[in-house]
């Protein structure tokens, strides 16, 4: 038996559905909002804290925590143990962090020239030229921003790390064995995430090595006996902004034997959120499908009806680090002065912790002073919002009542600039 199930508790409709996802840590009833753990940690928000703000599940960010903290985690026994949770913890690949944040990447390795390498010194083009292996770049930017520097061969792809600019290569051997490392339930395979603006042709060709990146992660993953007892495994869909491409990769990627699939990429939402329902036409209806990188509570709806199970998204804790704060009514900005003198709770009606104690003008009190407070209380509402909103979800599809509630939120749910 893997150690990866899915039970359909019911089918609402043509694609959605309530249902329970088993882990070896714990179950996920879904639909579910999964938190952004980056570095092991979900910013503002101790693990103390996610059972009262309803956090089921994490998702850590591999390509982080290899540059940052991989000994440590696998010593400790794995992610989840690291930072002090028990339940169900997942991991991605590294793959949008190695593309999609990279500035200065090629498609191969052959058709990434020296000379149009911005971070190459002159003497390090040279030997670039005479066909030594690409250096390990230092430039300041580098220190504080994603690595720069990314070539993408057929096997993998080569990149510096944002930290120091040392050189470092990824496989998709190489990353499933980072995530049997940091030992999280369920790992991605590893995959190419291209720009969302990048030509038809190139997302093709980034698609179909996708798809020769999942067989062979899928393969690193089944011959390690140990960790296909105690890990899952899940494919991802790629194929960029265009329908078609989606839908082929769908049907090549439901054609593996993975214990689950993904929906990633960079892409505009609005692309991607139109074309879900053909995507999750292809997958097996009997195995679950995590949504990448996107949450916002109007687009949890629509995976939702399109037959997505998990979400996960950085927005809640990003928006809450800037003062947004998600409300019934829709985001509204603490910071502003509407706010000085206002004692009802940042959302009325709100049973999260901070609803329960604090007002809109204590908490806009701590951003006008700058005080740490207020970004961390800020960004563990808005995680109680998505995930009680989730959970909302979950109860009106077991209802049969999913459209009304639908209709019913978004009608009083205004998105504001």
């Amino acid at each position: 038996m893997r150690p990866i199930s899915f039970e359909i508790t019911k089918s609402a409709g043509p694609l959605s559905r309530a249902g329970v996802l088993y882990t070896p840590h714990g179950a996920i009833e879904t639909p579910a909002f999964v938190a952004v753990a980056t570095k092991a940690n979900v910013k503002g928000v101790p693990s103390t804290a996610f059972q009262a703000l309803g956090v089921q599940g994490i998702i850590a960010n591999t390509y982080h925590l290899y540059l940052s903290g991989l000994e440590a985690i696998e010593k400790a026994g794995g992610v989840g143990k690291f930072m002090a949770f028990s339940g169900p913890t997942m991991t991605d690949s590294g793959g949008f962090q190695v593309f999609s944040l990279g500035v200065g990447f090629g498609k191969k390795i052959s058709k990434f020239l020296p000379e149009e390498n911005p971070f190459l010194r002159r003497d390090e083009r040279h030997s670039s030229e005479k066909g030594s292996p690409p250096p390990a770049v230092w430039d300041e930017d580098l220190a504080t921003s994603h690595g720069k520097l990314a070539i993408i061969d057929e096997e993998g792809v080569s990149f510096t790390s944002h930290l120091d600019g040392t050189l470092h290569r990824f496989t998709p051997e190489r990353s499933v064995e980072i995530q049997h490392q940091l030992g999280a339930d369920i790992i991605f395979a590893f995959d190419e995430c291209t720009a969302p603006d990048a030509e038809y042709d190139y997302q093709k060709e980034a698609m179909d090595r996708t798809h020769r990146w999942a067989e062979r992660s899928l393969k690193a993953h089944r011959q390690n006996v140990q960790k296909n007892n105690e890990q899952g495994i899940y494919g991802i869909v790629q194929g960029g902004r265009y329908a078609d491409l989606r839908v082929q990769s769908a049907k090549e990627i439901a054609g593996m034997d993975f214990d689950g699939f993904g929906i990633g990429g960079s892409f505009s939402k609005q692309d991607i959120l139109g074309i879900l329902d053909k995507v999750n036409n292809e997958l097996p209806k009997e195995k679950p499908r995590h949504l990448l990188g996107i949450g916002e509570p109007e687009d949890i709806f629509i995976g939702v009806a399109a037959g997505c199970d998990t979400f996960d998204c950085v927005l809640p804790t990003r928006n809450g680090r800037t003062g947004g704060i998600y409300t019934r009514g829709g985001k509204i900005q603490i910071p502003n002065a509407e706010y000085r003198e206002d004692f009802l709770p940042l959302d009325k009606g709100c049973g999260c912790p901070v609803c329960q104690t604090y007002t809109r003008a204590y908490v806009h009190h701590l951003f006008r002073t700058k005080e740490l407070l207020g970004p961390v209380l800020a960004s563990q509402h808005n995680l109680y919002f998505l995930t009680n909103l989730a959970k909302q979800i979950r109860n009106a599809l077991l209802d049969g009542t999913f459209e009304k509630f639908r209709d019913d939120f978004l009608a009083k749910y205004r998105l504001t600039k």
